[in-house]
């Protein structure tokens, strides 16, 4: 039984359906994590009360899940936000769910399900639309895709507060990151609502989202994987202005992750932090230093970890910020050796997601933020890597691909983990790790696969919601082909620095280029290639030549 509440839980998997079958009675999925504060206040109100726990323990199977560490469940169950409380037939398909249930609530669908169960049984049963939907409306590639997601931006940015939508408001660093380069007054004046609101100006990161359209309302749990996107926006953003206003949101970031979140039993980041007390924020630095530490979830993730690399060696490239290349270097070790083995990612350092044979599942999320991680390493401070990466690649292509798309991992497991789920997030993520990985490499057959990956989902391009914004930068990097600035020499040369800084945060630096003079630097955009640059200056101005 769990210690904060009164339900017999039992754990994610065969044995739970079993029993729903053999008893016939329903299954109450609750979908929590250990940051969500609605899902504690729900264990404290909800499910401590003893005629509530009775009820769900004498007429369903209940079953606990953590989303991140079950992500596939996450994903075909999730009633939009956490908790997520959701009715299954004991064959896996849905009755019923909601978000967070109240005790009066809580009472209503219980007593509501019971009788749709005794009267429907599972006739009432559906499978959620995502699983029913699973080929999206494929399309060609063209240039207004950008100019669409680019209008999508502007029809919905908000002019008093800064930011898109009204509410909630999240941070979207894709979306930042995509207005950068195409409406910098918009994209800066998101930046500053973001940095002004979500940062914790005393222990630094950022909370996950405000609630209300002028930014209050703040939810203030910390996770590892917005916070290290984060670190890699708002230092794409001090590379484009070269302001400290930007880069001292990236290093109180990294404070925090390298501090707080640092698990240096395993050398990696641990994974969130709750929100703790909401008075301990209003006290000041004293008082506040004396309060309370809120938890820490030590959970290490490949994906997660993967996006605080990625934006750690992002922020080095500018500024040569020697502990965020020393902590990137030591959780991407921990990454290589102990998450990674021919090509396949494991969740986590305790990954209970496992095929038949205790191998790690294959999860696209994971593959596609990996190589993300290792591209930024290779084009950064280790060519050697991209062996890894290439590695990554194929085993995803092999393993993940259905027709021209790729499936969120093996269409297998209970409940609905054996229907395929094909993720638009994670497809761009992956299609953008690959153009990069053209590029290093010089196989265009990953340049391919990253087209037809895009093109799957290119028809319904234009109702792409700004939270998809990355698909419209990959697309114009794949159409236009991305600034690529080669340079003969190893990682940290003036020439491979000075490359790194030249303000166009969507370009691919390659280090190491074989067909280049040593000590020798070009740039190429599309079919044009500029003249050889032997100093740093000498290559701002070839850029500068091409840009124009």
């Amino acid at each position: 039984m769990n210690e904060t509440t009164r339900v017999e839980w039992h754990e994610w998997g065969g044995e739970v359906f079993d029993e729903a079958a053999e008893a016939d009675v329903p299954i109450l999925l609750s979908l929590t994590a250990t940051w969500c504060d609605h899902c504690h206040e729900m264990d404290a109100e909800t499910y401590a009360e003893p005629r509530i726990a009775a009820n769900v323990n004498d007429s369903f199977v209940p079953v606990r899940v953590d989303v991140d560490r079950h992500p596939r469940v996450r994903d075909r169950y999730n009633m939009g936000g956490f908790p997520s409380t959701v009715f299954l037939a004991p064959n896996g398909k849905v009755l019923t769910g909601a978000g967070y249930l109240g005790p009066d609530g809580m009472r209503q669908v219980l007593d509501s399900v019971r009788t749709m169960w005794q009267t429907k049984g599972t006739g009432a049963a559906r499978v959620p639309r995502p699983l029913r939907e699973d080929n999206p409306p494929a399309g060609e590639l063209t240039a207004d895709i950008e100019q669409g997601m680019l209008g999508h931006l502007t029809d919905t940015y908000d002019e008093t507060a800064g930011g898109w939508g009204q509410q909630p408001k999240f941070p979207l660093p894709d979306a930042l990151e995509f207005a950068l380069k195409r409406d910098r007054e918009m994209a800066l004046r998101s930046y500053d609502a973001v940095g002004a609101n979500l940062l914790d100006e005393y222990e630094g990161g950022f909370y996950r989202f405000a609630t209300e359209p002028d930014w209050s309302g703040l939810q203030r749990e910390k996770l590892l994987d917005s916070n290290g996107a984060l670190v890699r926006a708002f230092a794409n953003a001090y590379l484009l202005t070269g302001a400290d206003e930007y880069r001292d949101p990236a290093e109180r970031t990294i404070e925090y992750l390298t501090g707080t979140l640092w698990n240096g039993e395993v050398a990696a980041f641990a994974n969130s932090q709750a929100p703790g007390e909401d008075d301990a924020y209003s006290l000041d630095a004293t008082d506040r230093a004396a309060a309370a530490e809120p938890p820490v979830d030590e959970g290490v993730f490949a994906g997660s970890n993967a996006l605080a690399i990625e934006g750690l060696l992002t922020y080095y490239a500018y500024t040569d910020d020697e502990r965020a290349r020393r902590y990137a270097e030591r959780s991407l070790e921990t990454l290589r050796e102990d998450l990674l083995a021919d090509g396949i990612v494991a969740h986590a350092l305790e990954d209970a997601d496992r095929d038949g044979n205790g191998d790690p599942v294959p999860l696209l999320s994971n593959q596609a933020r990996v190589l993300g991680a290792l591209t930024t390493a290779a084009s950064t401070i280790d060519p050697s890597v991209l062996a890894d990466a290439t590695a990554i690649a194929d085993a995803t292509i092999d393993r993940l691909r259905d027709e021209d798309s790729f499936l969120d991992g093996p269409a297998a497991g209970v409940g609905l983990c054996d229907r395929p789920l094909r993720p638009l997030d994670s497809n761009v993520a992956f299609a953008d790790g690959l153009l990069e990985l053209a590029v290093l490499t010089g196989e265009d057959r990953y340049r391919e696969v990253a087209r037809e990956t895009l093109e799957t989902f290119a028809g319904a391009s234009d109702r792409f919601g700004v939270q998809i914004a990355r698909y419209a930068t990959v697309v114009s990097r794949l159409l236009e082909g991305p600034l690529v600035i080669r340079v003969a020499g190893e990682p940290g040369s003036d020439l491979h620095r000075a490359a790194l800084r030249l303000a166009d945060h969507e370009k691919v630096v390659v280090p190491d280029a074989d067909a280049l003079e040593a000590g020798t630097a070009r740039a190429e955009l599309g079919d044009r290639v500029s003249d050889r640059a032997e100093t740093p200056s000498e290559l701002s101005e070839q850029v500068q030549y091409l840009l124009d």
